[in-house]
């Protein structure tokens, strides 16, 4: 399974917009400057996650994209599904019923252990992600980073907005 660029972008993003005082917005342009990343194709990025309830945006001066929700609140989960959808990674496609040995429908009572075998995965997948919360995600960068390099990230967080 590979997750698309956006996923990363955005949960990137959405850590950026965690910094912002109430009212404030940052524009898609200042963050695809900020990550070195196509405007346009952040744009639409974010469009989804607005249509997920994730981030909103605001119109006029200090306008642009904040978080919708607190980042208690927002996990992985919930960017990976607004990103790539709520499709499981494995689809079943029966094909335990093709070919010469192929089974009859009615003798498939049960789930095809490979299909049952991903479904298990999945879903472990999916409970890691809807444990780590964007407040998670910001503490764990924190401890590994140094406090010059996240004065610089707020003090460009704060030229952007003002």
């Amino acid at each position: 399974m590979q997750l698309g660029k956006g996923v990363e972008w955005t949960t990137h993003i959405c850590t950026m917009l965690a910094l912002l005082r109430e009212g404030q917005g940052l524009s898609v342009d200042a963050l695809a400057e900020f990550f070195e990343v196509p405007s346009a194709y952040l744009s639409k990025q974010m469009q989804l996650l607005r249509r997920a309830g994730i981030v909103e945006s605001v119109r006029g001066k200090g306008g642009g994209y904040r978080l919708a929700r607190s980042v208690d609140e927002i996990t992985l989960l919930d960017i990976v599904i607004a990103i790539e959808g709520p499709m499981l990674a494995f689809r079943c496609t029966e094909i335990r019923q093709n070919g010469p040995c192929g089974l009859k429908r009615k003798d498939c009572k049960r789930p095809c252990e490979i299909a049952s075998a991903f479904a298990v995965a999945e879903q472990t997948y999916r409970d890691a992600l809807a444990a780590k919360t964007l407040a998670s995600i910001m503490q764990e960068a924190a401890a590994n980073s140094t406090p010059e390099h996240m004065l610089d990230i707020a003090n460009w967080v704060s030229e952007q907005v003002s």
